[in-house]
């Protein structure tokens, strides 16, 4: 009995020892450590209960996109955990009301640079532009989803639109805040987003982040044979290429 208490006493002790070492390596890091200490924390999984600017940023997203009607107040609460499951379940996620590393991905707030990121194109290192490896891996697979099929200029068109779209104030000024917009693509309503991207696909979103858009400056683009919106044939067309029309 003495020997277990000695040891249960041994073990909090070490814990209490690591912890103050931890503090202490924290506390005296140089700022960009810090930075980068504080963006780990940051980026822990997100649940019921938890509180802060990432729950406010996670909140001001969904509610942009349709998902979430409450109000952005930083509180994980009941409203917050159904409407990540909302997103979840469209966007071929686990459905679990947390928002771990997959959730963050979607949302387009990868995880630190420092840290694996395997399945959604690399860390959140920067990228052509400003954009990150992780939004130019998404956009890949958007434009393999949507246009796949398409020639490779036709392929570049696709990204562009949405590239056009985050740059224009009536959209989501995200990549992942563009696709992800409810109903804004056939490719996430029908699960086909999560197909992994091939190396054309990749190159596409590539150039296009680079500055090409041969649709010159279009934000929406449709398939005469399939669509079926009386809105998209309202839109000014601008260029055909291949099977997609592309509007303004």
């Amino acid at each position: 009995m003495h020997k277990i208490v000695k040891a249960g006493a041994l073990a909090l002790a070490l814990a209490a020892v690591l912890a103050a070492v931890t503090f202490f390596t924290v506390r005296t890091a140089p700022p960009a450590e810090r930075a980068a200490y504080a963006v780990q924390v940051a980026q822990t999984a997100l649940r019921q209960g938890s509180r802060g600017e990432t729950v406010r940023t996670v909140q001001t997203k969904l509610k942009r996109w349709g998902y979430y009607s409450g109000s952005a107040d930083g509180i994980y609460g009941p409203a917050t955990e159904r409407a990540v499951r909302a997103f979840q379940k469209k966007n071929g996620l686990a459905v679990d009301g947390v928002v771990g590393r997959a959730t963050f991905a979607a949302l387009g707030m990868p995880a630190s640079s420092g840290s694996s990121n395997s399945g959604n194109g690399g860390g959140s290192s920067g990228g052509a532009n400003g954009y990150t490896d992780a939004d130019t891996y998404l956009l890949a697979r958007c434009i393999y989803g949507e246009a796949r099929g398409e020639s490779y200029t036709g392929q570049v068109a696709v990204g562009a639109v949405v590239l056009n779209r985050v740059r224009s104030p009536e959209f989501p000024n995200t990549v992942a805040g563009v696709i992800y917009q409810r109903h804004a693509f056939t490719a996430v309503s029908d699960g086909q987003i999560n197909l992994t991207p091939d190396e054309t696909a990749i190159s596409a979103a590539r150039d296009a982040m680079n500055g090409w858009d041969p649709t010159g400056g279009c934000l929406y683009y449709y398939n005469p044979v399939t669509a079926t919106s009386e809105w998209i044939f309202s839109r000014e067309t601008v260029i055909t290429i291949g099977r997609h029309v592309f509007a303004i």
